[in-house]
């Protein structure tokens, strides 16, 4: 899995050299996902949607680099700003087991950022936006959520959100608490392996009915952000075109299998 997260705030400029960030606050979003909020005193801003890259350097010199989403906006903190990346856990990986299990309060890591350039989603925008979540695919798309509140946005999004089991979700308590306050959100869930008392249905993967029912008519144009696994993008992007959105708005972010 390349790992990633999602951030908001100034419009980015040109991404920068390795900078030092370090740990200020960490949130257990699930048992395997973790949110690093760390203090980068030279953070340049970035847009919901990009990236960055996260450089650990071992004693012996070698060096491991992950790319992460930023997961909120830019705050500003007494040593700088911070940003928040939501990592997971890749079994046998070189970088999410520490930064979960090792990585402590005031350590340092690299950081370079922002970068990317097309999954973004810019606060002026005015069409509706439906946004296709799988597993941490939701880090990104978050970014975009936080930021809409944050710009008091009225655009109306859509999230269809795809996970195993209702303890997978990530920001499960912080979606349920947006889409009471955040006017104009609505968010559902597609559970694959195990889903809640009362739920509709059986567990299963997303398909044509769920992205019919849940995201937007085409004749609306709306905005259409897809990310998580490999496999799961490109379903869910052929579902899309099928039910005739065009090609050239639905933006996707997929991520492999190294941790």
């Amino acid at each position: 899995m390349t790992e990633r997260a999602v951030a908001t705030g100034t419009p980015a400029r040109a991404p920068i050299g390795w900078q030092v960030g370090r740990l200020v606050e960490r949130r257990v979003e699930t048992p395997n996902a973790h949110t690093l909020v760390l203090e980068v005193p030279d953070w340049p801003g970035h847009l919901p949607g990009q990236h960055v890259d996260v450089r650990l350097t071992a004693p012996d010199g070698y060096q491991a680099a992950r790319s992460y989403s930023v997961a909120g906006p830019a705050v500003d903190g007494p040593g700088g700003p911070r940003i928040e990346l939501t990592v997971q856990r890749v079994p046998d990986g070189e970088v999410s087991p520490y930064l979960i299990d090792v990585y402590g309060d005031g350590d340092p890591v690299e950081i370079r950022g922002p970068l990317g350039g097309w999954f973004i989603w810019r606060p002026e925008e005015t069409a509706p936006v439906q946004l296709l979540a799988g597993g941490s695919g939701i880090v990104p798309l978050m970014a975009m959520i936080r930021a809409r509140r944050l710009a008091g946005s009225r655009v109306p999004f859509r999230l269809l959100y795809s996970v195993r089991s209702p303890r997978d979700a990530i920001y499960g308590d912080e979606l349920r608490r947006r889409v009471r306050d955040d006017f104009g959100l609505d968010v559902a869930y597609v559970y694959t392996r195990e889903a809640p008392e009362g739920w509709r249905g059986e567990p299963h993967r997303i398909g044509l009915a769920d992205v019919n029912t849940h995201g937007w008519p085409p004749d609306l144009e709306p905005l259409t952000y897809v990310c998580g696994p490999t496999g799961f993008v490109e379903a869910v992007a052929d579902l899309l075109v099928a039910l005739g959105h065009p090609s050239r708005r639905v933006k996707t972010e997929r991520f492999g299998p190294t941790g």
